[in-house]
């Protein structure tokens, strides 16, 4: 018991509240979201090119939602913003039950997206400042755990209660939502966390023109958001191209899907944090060199895999390398960052979201005209090749860092 209570102390009281919160946002969505196409052509006449077209809306705005919304954190505070989403993705939840009209759908579909982008990066941005440097790792690795808990745990926890895709799912995700909103507010409040929440108290505030000014001329925030973009390409397509090639080539190839993808969440549930203490010891480079190398793996498995087995197990080393990237990739960011700009960093870090949309496109076309196999080894070249932009960032920030002897701690 003592062990557990010396585990809980170790953080604020406000991230452990952040870290319910996003099993709970995820668990939510993942309860609804995946169901709302099916929903929204049992409810409404829409067609459905329209369907997938306001389905698709709400993760576009979402790629650059994020951006924005570090950027109002940075200039309005985290605490206002962090509320202000969570209303907003009530809101949005509501309106697909109460809405009819196709353009509202549409514009609700956009708020959902831009919302939920504002929550992810806001959140990240908020634990760290609440979170002492050397603990942050390990902060956002169990945030990556939070969300993959609320993925695995909603779409079992919708159908168990006979509500997945329902107008009441809906509903019950708004109000809870709402509430969430209401028990934050008073936390922070309780806690006595500023509007800016900031672990530096000495830190100034930024400006948007200071804002302006430093995103435009830091060349290793670019390179590192170029890299993050190209490992989400790989693992973008992963779902929708791996899918259509099992589905095409493999007997009962939608089946194995199905295992596949479970397999991919129960490794990171099971493997997330005795991998996180283990990998504690290596640089950031390091793990992210690692995860992308094991994502590479992954890629060539699929690429010459014809058997069940030997799928599973490749959706499994490819997943290691997932679990290596992640918390890795955030922390990374995380020490380049001023402490008055930690939102803004975050934010551009969430472009490389735009990745979802470039692996399923360009694996696509890949699958059309090459087949699955060229495609994957497509996919694991693309990986490798992420690496010599996270090298470039650590490097020139290394140099920015000596040449100014103080300031920023250099990229480990």
């Amino acid at each position: 018991m003592g062990k557990w209570k010396k585990a809980f102390a170790a953080y604020h009281p406000i991230v452990h509240l952040l870290m319910a919160e996003t099993v709970f946002v995820n668990l939510m969505q993942m309860m609804s979201i995946p169901f709302l196409a099916i929903y929204l052509s049992e409810t409404t006449t829409l067609t459905p090119a329209y369907i997938g077209l306001i389905i698709g809306a709400g993760p576009l705005a979402g790629t650059f939602g994020g951006f924005l919304g570090g950027i109002l954190s940075d200039l309005f505070g985290r605490q206002k913003l962090m509320v202000l989403s969570m209303l907003l993705m009530a809101a949005a939840f509501a309106g697909f039950v109460f809405l009819v009209h196709p353009l509202l759908l549409l514009l609700v579909s956009l708020l959902l997206g831009l919302a939920a982008s504002f929550y992810g990066t806001v959140s990240k941005a908020m634990m760290a400042d609440l979170t002492p440097e050397e603990k942050r790792f390990r902060v956002f690795s169990n945030r990556y755990l939070a969300i993959n808990l609320g993925v695995a745990i909603g779409p079992m926890l919708g159908a168990i209660l006979g509500i997945s895709g329902s107008g009441l799912a809906f509903m019950l995700a708004a109000c809870s939502t709402v509430l969430f909103a209401l028990v934050l507010w008073i936390a922070c409040k309780k806690y006595q966390v500023s509007a800016y929440a900031a672990a530096d108290q000495s830190a100034e505030k930024a400006s948007l023109p200071q804002i302006w000014n430093v995103l435009k001329r830091d060349v290793v925030l670019l390179a590192f958001v170029v890299g993050g973009i190209l490992l989400v390409t790989v693992h973008g397509q992963m779902s929708v191209t791996l899918s259509q090639y099992l589905r095409e080539n493999i007997a009962e190839g939608v089946a194995l899907f199905g295992v596949m993808m479970s397999a991919n969440g129960f490794t990171v549930l099971l493997l997330q944090v005795p991998l996180t203490r283990l990998v504690e010891r290596y640089s950031l480079f390091s793990r992210i060199a690692g995860g992308a190398a094991l994502m590479a793996v992954g890629e060539l498995g699929f690429a010459f895999s014809a058997t069940w087995g030997w799928f599973v197990a490749a959706m499994i080393v490819f997943t290691v390398g997932e679990i290596l990237i992640v918390p890795a990739e955030y922390a990374q960011i995380d020490q380049i960052s001023p402490a008055h700009m930690r939102g803004t960093y975050y934010g551009a870090q969430s472009v490389s979201t735009l990745g979802s949309f470039l692996g399923p496109w360009a694996g696509g076309i890949v699958l059309q005209a090459y087949g699955g196999p060229p495609m994957f080894m497509l996919m694991a070249a693309i990986a490798m090749f992420s690496v010599v932009f996270y090298w470039l960032g650590r490097r020139l920030h290394e140099q920015r860092c000596a040449q100014d002897g103080v300031g920023r701690k250099a990229v480990s």
